[in-house]
């Protein structure tokens, strides 16, 4: 790459920019970016389509669908924030808590994001490996804790691995770290979890003690509304108008609030449609899990396999297949659970690759 025309940060300079799931061509299925493979329910496409007044602005501050959500959850309105993605929200926390010196914690792999957003922030990201079933070490998390923490990030169910939090755990991990780091809990994919013993962020937050705890939701992934970009948080009022401040202003589009407001309206109906997802989750692991994959365990609406050095080799089989996945060098392939149609495409071309890794790779199952 040619040196630029002008001064940049050399930590933004050596910053990848972010790469989008790869797009499907005709007849393949697109499994790489955690989409929702249902459209928009009527109710929905309606709501966008009578939001007209293209000519204005939107409410800066989504009053409609932040008083629905403070409804929701039994908080107050300045308990919600609403952004563009919870990305978006998370990248205002993290510019609103960490600068140059200090540290934001968070486990790896987790979330591909986290890094980047970290050093836009002139912070240094502080990685603890995951542990067993490639889940979140959380002794190993609290214990990396330092005076420098500003922020610590905890993925429930982890992307791109698939594993929750336990709730007792998470607990546990919030005594013994202090009371004036940030802790935020991501939940984009807390409607597809099934694990009664899971995190539940509002769960968290109606105890006692835990004012330093945000947890972003999303309506990009269950509530299919990927294309708009909305997503919210939940916190104490003076952290989340610490993140108002760094928020880029009119982000959440008129369009966007609407359709949020519309999907909460059908809500019984989406979720009927996150159940199917959610089985077809299932199925997919016990089929993997039968064909020798390590799969760990999957709470969120994709699948991981451990293919280790051999993933991007291992995803261009399944893209050569028709279904374009998500492979991560050196460490795995996320999977998304899509139509019915592909499940049993990905077991097919699961079946015919798991033969040529090595023996004894960790992607394949102990017999």
């Amino acid at each position: 790459m040619t040196d630029a025309p002008v001064r940049i940060r050399p930590e933004i300079a050596a910053l990848p920019p972010y790469k989008q799931g790869t797009q499907a061509g005709p007849g393949s299925f697109k499994l790489s970016s955690n989409e929702n493979p249902f459209d928009p329910l009527p109710g929905v496409i309606e709501a966008v389509q009578s939001a007209t007044a293209l000519n204005r602005y939107p409410d800066a501050t989504a009053g409609r669908l932040r008083e629905r959500l403070a409804e929701r959850f039994r908080v107050t309105l300045d308990e919600v924030h609403i952004g563009a993605g919870s990305v978006s929200i998370l990248a205002q926390l993290i510019l609103a808590a960490a600068g140059p010196g200090d540290e934001v914690l968070y486990a790896w792999r987790s979330f591909e994001a986290y890094p980047g957003l970290v050093l836009i922030a002139g912070a240094d990201p502080v990685q603890v490996p995951l542990g067993d079933g490639a889940r979140h070490d959380l002794d190993a998390m609290a214990a990396a804790v330092t005076e420098r923490t500003r922020v610590v990030i905890v993925c429930s169910p982890n992307n791109p691995t698939g594993p929750i939090v336990g709730h007792d755990e998470f607990e546990a991990f919030l005594a013994k770290v202090p009371h004036d780091v940030l802790v935020i809990l991501d939940e984009a994919y807390a409607e597809f979890v099934t694990d009664p013993d899971a995190v539940d962020g509002m769960r968290v937050l109606g105890s006692a003690g835990h004012p330093n705890v945000v947890v972003l939701r999303t309506f990009s992934k269950a509530f299919g509304l990927a294309a708009l970009r909305v997503g919210y948080a939940i916190g104490h009022p003076r952290i989340l108008d610490a993140a108002r401040s760094t928020a880029i202003p009119l982000s959440v589009t008129a369009h966007a609030e609407v359709a949020a407001l519309a999907s909460l309206d059908a809500e019984s109906e989406l979720l009927e449609r996150v159940e199917v997802i959610a089985q077809r989750r299932d199925a997919l692991v016990a089929g993997l899990r039968e064909l020798g994959w390590a799969v760990p365990d999957a709470q969120g609406n994709f699948v991981w396999l451990p293919a280790g050095a051999e993933s991007l080799a291992v995803a261009e089989e399944f893209v050569a297949g028709g279904l374009v996945v998500r492979p991560f060098a050196g460490d795995g392939i996320r999977i998304s659970v899509g139509e019915h149609e592909s499940v049993d495409k990905v077991l097919r071309i699961a079946a015919s690759v798991i033969g040529t890794l090595p023996e004894g790779h960790s992607g394949r199952a102990l017999a």
